[in-house]
């Protein structure tokens, strides 16, 4: 039909915490939603899943964005921006960018506040 019914899946270190509603109908995606999760102080990444919901099979991965603990070190204030999507299965093809804002709220004691936002997806 030319759409998607995307919705987002976010995994810390590959455990799945958060699932988006779907967005039916679209290849251009908005969610609109938040989360607060506490990362561990030994987390190593947090990944982004973008889903194709399929009522008949199995949903499909669109792709995924990871940010690890080294991009928020070398990005100490933030990081705004499209990222593209990178493939999880390797013989197939992606395309697509999702907008993320990371930003580095502040410490409490010997933890860091982490707010990472999906603004949209194409």
């Amino acid at each position: 039909t030319g759409s998607s019914d995307p919705y987002c899946v976010v995994k810390i270190d590959d455990e799945a915490i958060i699932r988006t509603a779907t967005v039916w109908k679209t290849l251009s995606p908005f969610w609109g939603e938040e989360y607060e999760v506490h990362l561990q102080p030994t987390f190593h990444s947090i990944s982004i899943y973008v889903m194709d919901e399929d009522a008949l099979s199995r949903d499909d991965v669109i792709g995924k964005v990871c940010i690890t603990r080294d991009m928020l070190v070398d990005n100490p204030k933030g990081y705004s921006g499209w990222m593209s999507l990178s493939e999880v299965d390797p013989d197939e093809e992606v395309q697509g960018e999702i907008h993320l804002r990371v930003e580095v709220l502040g410490s409490q004691g010997d933890r860091r506040q982490l707010r990472c936002t999906v603004l949209e997806a194409r």
